[in-house]
Formats: C-alpha cells, sequence, structure tokens
C-alpha cells in the first residue's frame, strides 16, 4: 500500500510542473508547408482539404496525379496554397523530386509536416499469399513511409516539425490479413525508436491507429472468393476447400461492412498531431469494441486473445 501511495506521489511530483507550465500559443498554420502521401483517395485526400482549409501550405502526393481523385482534390481546393505532385513512396526519384518541389515553393516559416499515409491493403491467409505481395507490401507500407522519412528529415529538424505515420489498430492483432498488421506492428516499432531520437531536436512523432474505417477509406473492397480461390497454388487448395474460402471471404467481408463511413473522425487526429501543443504519441481512432480487442492483446497472455480470435473463426471450417 506504501509502495503505491509512494510511486503515485512521485507520478504527481513529475506532473506538476509540466501542468504549471505556461502553454505555448496555438500553432499559426500559415506560412508552413506539410506534405501528404497518399492523397488519391480516403484519410490523405481529406486531410490535404482540411489543412488547406486551416491555411497551410499543402503538397498532396498522389499515385496518379492525373487521375480522378487528384483531379478531384484539385478543383475541391482550387488554386493557390495546394499543389498536387506524383508520389509513389517506392520509387526514390520520386521522393526525391518531391523533396526538391518542396524545397523550391518553401513557405516563409518553412518545412512544418510530414504524414506518411499512403498504403495498401489485402486479405488471405499467410500461405495464400505469393513472396511478391509480401515484398510488395512491405515496399509501401512500410519501407515507403521510412523512405520519405529519411529524405525529410534535415528540414524536419531545421524547422522542429512534426511527423505523423498512419498506423491502425491491426497493428496488435490480425484477423484474416496478417500481411497489412505485420507492417504496421514494424511501423510502430519504426515511430517508436525515431520519436525519441527526435525528442531532442523538437521534432515530435506521432502515431495514428484507426480501427476500422474500410467503407470511408475504400483502402480494402470487398474480396471475392472465386479469384482468391483461382490464385492459390495447387498445394494450397489440396489443404483449402472452396468453400472454407468462401466462408473466409464473407465473414471478412462482413467485418467491412461493419466498419465506419465518417473518416473525418480520424483526421481530427491527424490535425491535432500537426497542431496541438503538446500532441499525443499514440492517437486510437475505434470502435469501443475495437479498443477492447486492444486492450485484451496488451494486457492480457497471447493465448487469451488468441482464444478470442478463435472464437470468432470456430465456424469456419476447412472441408
Amino acid at each position: 500500500m506504501w509502495a503505491a501511495a509512494s510511486l503515485l506521489l512521485l507520478l504527481l511530483l513529475l506532473l506538476l510542473p509540466r501542468l504549471w507550465r505556461r502553454r505555448p500559443a496555438p500553432l499559426e498554420p500559415a506560412g508552413r508547408a506539410v506534405l501528404i502521401t497518399g492523397c488519391d483517395s480516403g484519410f490523405g485526400h481529406l486531410l490535404a482539404l482540411r489543412l488547406h482549409r486551416l491555411g497551410f501550405t499543402v503538397f498532396a502526393g498522389c499515385l496518379c496525379p492525373g487521375g480522378e481523385g487528384a483531379r478531384r482534390l484539385q478543383r475541391e481546393a482550387g488554386a493557390g496554397r495546394l499543389r498536387v505532385l506524383r508520389l509513389d513512396v517506392t520509387r526514390a526519384r520520386d521522393v526525391l523530386a518531391a523533396k526538391e518541389l518542396v524545397l523550391s515553393h518553401l513557405p516563409e516559416r518553412g518545412f512544418w509536416g510530414l504524414v506518411n499515409n499512403a498504403g495498401i491493403s489485402t486479405f488471405g491467409e499467410t500461405g495464400w499469399l505469393p513472396m511478391e505481395k509480401y515484398e510488395k507490401f512491405a515496399d509501401v507500407n512500410l519501407l515507403g513511409s521510412i523512405r520519405t522519412t529519411l529524405a525529410f528529415l534535415p528540414l524536419l529538424r531545421k524547422y522542429k516539425g512534426r511527423i505523423v505515420f498512419m498506423s491502425s489498430i491491426i497493428a496488435y492483432f490480425a484477423l484474416g490479413n496478417g500481411i497489412y498488421s505485420m507492417t504496421k506492428a514494424a511501423i510502430e516499432k519504426f515511430c517508436d525508436a525515431l520519436r525519441l531520437e527526435m525528442k531532442k531536436f523538437g521534432v515530435r512523432v506521432c502515431i495514428i491507429q484507426p480501427g476500422n474505417y474500410a467503407p470511408s477509406t475504400k483502402i480494402q473492397p470487398p474480396v471475392s472468393a472465386d479469384e482468391i480461390w483461382n490464385e492459390l497454388s495447387e498445394e494450397e487448395k489440396a489443404v483449402y476447400s472452396k468453400e472454407y474460402v468462401q466462408e473466409r471471404a464473407n465473414f471478412f467481408n462482413n467485418i467491412l461492412s461493419e466498419g465506419s463511413t465518417n473518416g473525418n473522425e480520424v483526421v481530427d487526429a491527424m490535425v491535432d498531431a500537426l497542431m496541438s501543443p503538446a500532441p499525443k504519441a499514440r492517437y486510437m481512432v475505434a470502435k469501443l469494441k475495437e479498443k477492447a480487442l486492444v486492450f485484451v492483446c496488451a494486457l492480457f497472455p497471447t493465448v487469451v486473445m488468441d482464444s478470442v480470435l478463435s472464437y470468432g473463426l470456430s465456424k469456419v471450417k476447412l472441408a
């Protein structure tokens, strides 16, 4: 009892100076530049428009700058402080060109933020996916964020800016999309190291952890059991029946359909990460039941979480 009271007192003594410290003035967006990856659709598209309305100079990286999403973004923003640019985060020359463009159009208050939002998702059990797909997902979701971060780190240190990474609650557990979960868990660890290293430079590093927002972002369209089956190797077909694949696809599609359509909830967190005088290290934006799963995963033995997830899949049989 005394040990717990002493620990509580110590925590209060450590926190009191921060509570008494005078809060800095609100951030003035005008004259500050932010680069966002993955602005063709989803969170990146919404964030680019929001930051533009707030007064930031926005560099909106799009995989297809001539595509409908990029053209719509430019139309909605109009002429002025939002610039659409081609940015495939898997291509070093695209990242370098983006840096050169930012440097040549840097506003008076410099480069404030990098938002690593670009990402892809898919569905499939481990043996169903070829090695090439694992390499692609690692290149986009993990190495792509690292590639852009390394390129812009000197500017971020110079202007004491912010780096925001798009993760997911799927970083904590996998349910039919282990390949996506793998990349998000890896980016979280990269961020943990980077956050501590950048603190001495005044650079803040934040992670956004959305729950299921598939209907809002369209990052994961409904899956087709026929397409999955046709792409399976003969060895996998000998193990899994087509009915099993159909049941798993139905199960996953049902989860997708239950997702939130209000992507602005996540954008609110991204804006706070960029503008708050005291941003959080992690922003979890999810439903209560999704947060409960994360809670179980983080605080209980692995066998408990395995039991919870296995129960959800218990009606799906191999044959």
